[in-house]
């Protein structure tokens, strides 16, 4: 059976890593048979709505145009930020047979026996609801204390000098720029480069490649 990974992490920088959803989810595969054929890696806010999720998108579309047999996921949060989204993904890998595994809720959309698990859309719905409470619990501390931070005097955003000059990001991407510019496709890249995606296409961007 053929199988693609789905990571990611909030992080657009390089302070967050998806190996270790990766690998977690390459030994799941091991272990059960399944053949990873792709490994799609994403490096975005999970404030963002599933539209803007470019690499979730390409994941999701070359599972369907492949005929790929499951898409592995660590947790339920990693395909959508809302109840809706994460159920909206789930709906269109149903609808083309494809099943999905969560590996933190130990959740499949089908069962061994083919069946669609009839627990699964409640079990969303009630983990969905609880992370979004729990990122507007955050967001909420987040804002109150940067407004007592405010009130105190304290200085808020970017230190001076902390923004890289262009000349910096294009001694720090040389090699992202070269195989760029080579021809290279975002995601060969990235794994050439050992770089996130997101990173590749920011640089592309950036320098007009």
């Amino acid at each position: 059976m053929k199988a693609v990974i789905y990571a990611r992490v909030s992080s657009t920088g390089e302070r967050q890593s998806t190996s270790r959803q990766v690998t977690d989810l390459t030994e799941y595969a091991t272990r059960n048979k399944l053949e990873v054929v792709e490994v799609y890696e994403e490096h975005i806010s999970g404030a963002k709505r599933n539209e803007e999720r470019a690499v979730l998108t390409e994941c999701i579309t070359y599972a369907v145009g492949n005929k790929v047999d499951v898409v592995l996921f660590s947790e339920l949060s990693r395909c959508g930020r809302a109840v809706w989204e994460v159920l909206d993904t789930i709906r269109t890998l149903k609808d083309n047979g494809i099943n999905a595994y969560f590996q933190k809720e130990g959740l499949s959309l089908f069962g061994s026996n083919g069946k669609e698990n009839p627990y699964l859309a409640v079990m969303v719905s009630v983990l969905g609801v609880c992370a979004q409470l729990e990122r507007e619990a955050i967001s909420y501390r987040l804002n109150s204390g940067r407004k007592l931070a405010i009130e105190k005097g304290v200085k808020m955003g970017r230190k001076v000098g902390s923004v890289k000059s262009k000349e910096q990001k294009q001694e720090e991407y040389a090699k992202v720029i070269r195989a760029l510019r080579a021809g290279k496709s975002v995601r060969d890249t990235a794994k050439i480069c050992e770089v996130s995606v997101s990173t590749v296409q920011r640089v592309k961007k950036e320098f007009a490649i």
